[in-house]
């Protein structure tokens, strides 16, 4: 059995039925933006929603520092990019959903809702086997009834609580600074990126050896959260429910 095979059976074995716990925090219903650990552990994610033209290259510097990231991506780039998202899930990151169409998730019915989620999710389960269920809403637009969607489909959603703004195009050391410098950077925080922005591919190296130089680890989403036995607080970070 190939890597990627090994990969999602232990993933499809050790799936919670996640619609039993609760992400409610003062009445609103959260994603995951960090989470509650002592260990120093953070997650490195990229939106896949334009472009591939630097895929490669984050891939080979992902390699080269032995990180594993998180990838979520549209279903127009899954379709514009199926052997991408092979070479993504193969090399053992994480494979997220973005939404099939990149719409606000807020300003679609309950069943617009699904359909976005369900229509990528099954076209990555035919092209690796895989059945995601990490979520990132596109341009992190959601509210209870998105939350309470994704839940109902299986799905964590999940943001971050340090962005690159890399999409700005300021620059290399811009991102590195933002990212590396962050007043939120702390154990179980969680990086946005984005693999089609201009200079991501050049500031990424320097970003991983920065943090890991601070003693960090970078682990998937995946392997950052907690599955089940956990509750949320005001700032959307996830608390284990012994704590």
């Amino acid at each position: 059995m190939s890597f990627a095979g090994l990969l999602f059976l232990c993933a499809a074995s050790i799936l919670p039925d996640i619609v039993s716990v609760s992400s409610t925090a003062g009445g609103r219903e959260l994603p995951i933006y960090c989470v509650e650990t002592q260990k120093p552990q953070i997650s490195i994610s990229f939106d896949a929603a334009w472009g591939n033209e630097d895929t490669q290259t984050i891939l080979d510097i992902l390699a080269k520092h032995n990180v594993k990231a998180t990838f979520f991506m549209t279903g127009g780039w899954v379709e514009s990019y199926p052997e991408d998202v092979k070479r993504i899930f193969e090399a053992g990151h994480d494979l997220g959903n973005h939404s099939q169409n990149h719409k606000y998730m807020t300003k679609l019915s309950d069943e617009e809702k699904t359909r976005e989620l369900m229509t990528v999710h099954n076209k990555v389960k035919e092209l690796t086997g895989y059945d995601m269920f990490l979520f990132r809403p596109p341009y992190g637009d959601y509210d209870n009834e998105v939350v309470k969607n994704a839940r109902k489909n299986n799905y964590y959603p999940i943001q971050w609580n340090i962005d690159s703004l890399d999409w700005k195009d300021y620059g290399a050391d811009d991102i590195v600074k933002r990212v590396t410098e962050n007043k939120n950077l702390g154990n179980g925080s969680i990086i946005l990126c984005h693999n089609g922005a201009k200079y991501t591919k050049d500031a990424l190296e320097k970003v991983i050896t920065t943090l890991q130089e601070k003693g960090y680890e970078f682990v998937p989403v995946s392997q950052l959260i907690y599955r089940d036995n956990y509750h949320m607080n005001h700032e959307g970070r996830q608390i284990p429910d012994d704590k």
